[in-house]
Formats: C-alpha cells, sequence, structure tokens
C-alpha cells in the first residue's frame, strides 16, 4: 500500500498539473458510519474529510452521515459494492457475511494485546486479507480502524465464568466466528443491527451483548445495563473502505489525495479510539457499572472448538498460529 501511495503520487502530481484550469465542477462523496457522532468512527471521518478537501483545494466534498443514517453495515457494504455509497467503515464482525476470511480476525482471544494486534493489521496478514477483502466487495481498504476490547455486558447478573451466561441472550454481531463463540461460552448468541441493541435490552428481547467501553458509554448502553464483565474476547478490527468503482472513476491527483487522507484517517480514529478509554471507563464507574473480573482461561478452554470448526475458512491453523504469535 505504501509503495502503492508512493507511485500514485507522482502520477497524481502530474495529472494536477495537466488539469484543465476550468475543471471546477465540484465532486461529491458520502461516506457513511454506524455509530454516534461521539464514537472514535466520527473522528477518523471527520479526518478524512478536513484532509481530503484540503489536498483538494476544495475539488471534493466529503459528506459524513453517521448514526446508521444510510443503512446498517451490511446495508452500507452492498451500497459500496453497488456503487451508492462512496465510503463506509465495517466492523470484521459484520463484514464476515461478505468476506468470509476475515473472521481470523474475529477468532476469540487471537491477538494477546493491542499491539500485536496492530503488528498483525499493518504487516503481510493485514496486506494479504485485505486484498480479498477488496475483491469481495469492490472496494479499496483505505485503512484498518478499531472499535477496542470487547467484554460481555449484561444487566442480570455478574458474570464470572462461562457457567454465568448460562441462559441469557447476549447480542454479538453477525459474524458466524462470534455466534459460535458466545453459544460455547454457555450463552443464547443472537444477531440484530446496532441501532436495536438498547429498546431490545430496555423491553427484555435480550438481555445484554458485547462491546468496548466507549461503546457502552457512547450509545448509552449504562442506561439499561449493569454488570461489565472484563471477558475482552476480541479486538475489533473494523476496515474502511471505499468503492473501487467510484476509486477508478477519479482522476489520478484525487485518487492520491483519497489514499493520503486514508492514512490520516486511520491514524487519527486510532488515537481517538485509545484516548476516549479512561474517561469512558471513569464515566461509567459514575454512573453506577460495575466492571467484573473474569477468569480468562475457562473461557478460553471453551473456545478450541470454535478454532477447529473455522480454521478452513480463515486460512489454516498454520496463519492462526502466525497470528496468534505475532
Amino acid at each position: 500500500m505504501k509503495q502503492f501511495l508512493s507511485f500514485m503520487a507522482v502520477i497524481g502530481f502530474l495529472a494536477w498539473s495537466t488539469a484543465p484550469a476550468d475543471a471546477t465542477e465540484k465532486i461529491v462523496l458520502k461516506v457513511a458510519q454506524d455509530s454516534s457522532t461521539e464514537h472514535p468512527y466520527q473522528k477518523g471521518l471527520e479526518k478524512f474529510k478536513e484532509v481530503l478537501e484540503a489536498e483538494t483545494g476544495g475539488a471534493v466534498e466529503v459528506q459524513l452521515f453517521p448514526n446508521a443514517q444510510l443503512g446498517s453495515e451490511e446495508q452500507a457494504v452492498d451500497g459500496i459494492k453497488l456503487n451508492t455509497l462512496d465510503a463506509t467503515v465495517v466492523s470484521a464482525g459484520n463484514l464476515a457475511g461478505f468476506v468470509p476470511e476475515v473472521d481470523l480476525f474475529n477468532l476469540p482471544f487471537i491477538f494477546e494485546n493491542q499491539a500485536g494486534f496492530y503488528r498483525v493489521l499493518d504487516g503481510p496478514v493485514g496486506d494479504m486479507v485485505g486484498k480479498v477483502i477488496e475483491t469481495k466487495t469492490n472496494s479499496v481498504i483505505l485503512g484498518y480502524w478499531t472499535f477496542g476490547t470487547r467484554n460481555a455486558w449484561n444487566g442480570k447478573r455478574p458474570i464470572r465464568t462461562p457457567d454465568d451466561l448460562k441462559g441469557l441472550k447476549i447480542r454479538v454481531m453477525g459474524s458466524p466466528v462470534l455466534l459460535d463463540t458466545f453459544n460455547a461460552f454457555g450463552a443464547q448468541a443472537t444477531n440484530m443491527s446496532w441501532g436495536e441493541i438498547y429498546t431490545a435490552v430496555q423491553q427484555g428481547v435480550i438481555d445484554g451483548a458485547e462491546s468496548d467501553v466507549v461503546d457502552l458509554l457512547v450509545e448509552k448502553f449504562y442506561e439499561v445495563t449493569k454488570y461489565y464483565s472484563l471477558t475482552e474476547h476480541l479486538i475489533g478490527a473494523a476496515p474502511f473502505i471505499f468503492s473501487k468503482k467510484r476509486y477508478d472513476s477519479l482522476p489520478a491527483h484525487i485518487q492520491v489525495a483519497v489514499l493520503k487522507a486514508g492514512a490520516a484517517a486511520e491514524t487519527a480514529e486510532r488515537e481517538a479510539q485509545q484516548s476516549f478509554v479512561e474517561d469512558a471507563i471513569t464515566k461509567l464507574k459514575a454512573y453506577g457499572i460495575e466492571f467484573i473480573p473474569v477468569d480468562k482461561n475457562l473461557f478460553k478452554a471453551k473456545v478450541k472448538p470454535v478454532y477447529e470448526k473455522y480454521a478452513d475458512r480463515v486460512g489454516g491453523m498454520k496463519l492462526i498460529n502466525q497470528v496468534s504469535n505475532y
């Protein structure tokens, strides 16, 4: 990606220098995300807008649509494939229905820590999976974002061991790996769109869900739940994808600006996610959320069958071991 960006920079400069002076028609790009405007995703998209509009001297206007205004993450991916939406950020959990190989990143406990997570995403494995994502969604990946370290939460009882999850309906993302993971833990795993979670918990349709602390705060889930159990079963990867058909239609210098803005957005989103965590924990404790320690080894022991079931789907045990050892 970096070599490609350097090459495109040269082409883009030549194209910019020879562009006709009267080429003033503004290019409007529609970019969507399904979380609130307080979420780190929004910080990333605002940086994308800022850099792209500045780099193109206002020739490009980026319109942002947060809060699932243009539909769920799955609907946004369909929009990318059909070229009815220009860009979106989508969790690996919800992307797995389109790109089964991305379930590699959804395997429980596959990342030991945030540093290893970024080494995988920014290295050869991330590039390899990225090419598959681009092919199957007809997109260009502008970066890998994150939605933090995920933990299980509910309003009925503290979860300290897998046995404590028995009988609880827990919402997870649409990835078969994640659904099977929570079923292996002992929960009744279910999927629904992100925007339905609050009301579903409030009305007792589900007992809880899994998310990072930032989501718990900005989506106001703390109003309908109480116990946040530190399972740390997943560090969330979220590719920021741009319609390939739309990208190919842009002048070369605009393409370069899109890639540059994408790189800046990736950095901004990751930094926002990290900086929001400590503040979120403090506020959630003040709102009465109880943070429950767990014995992670008990949870890890439950998911061996999940690894065995999905090894071929995600590239084999050799690749899984490679990622686990980063």
